[in-house]
């Protein structure tokens, strides 16, 4: 069973961001700069934190992954062009 979860992340050398963008597109809806919706089953989260944890500094490095709760719409203010399927604007 899949489930969603934000990945937040904050990496301090360019190159590693640059590893951490391309391990993130293949798995995930890019929603901003660091942050993306993924939706992934518990081996795939496994399998992700696995990947992230091979790539960032711990010392150096902040890699956030928040479970999204299920049946909950998920809200975008602001400018949202990049809208994923389920997902509900508010609009002011």
């Amino acid at each position: 069973m899949q489930a969603k979860y934000l990945v937040c992340y904050d990496i301090a050398d360019n190159s590693r961001l640059a590893r951490v963008y391309r391990t993130m597109k293949d798995r995930g809806l890019h929603l901003q700069l660091s942050v993306f919706l993924c939706s992934l089953t518990w081996p795939e989260l496994g399998e992700l934190k696995g990947a992230l944890s091979e790539l960032i500094d711990d010392a150096q490095d902040d890699v956030r992954i928040y479970p999204l709760p299920s049946g909950e719409a998920i809200v975008a203010l602001g400018r949202g062009d990049r809208v994923p399927e389920g997902v509900w604007l508010h609009l002011p």
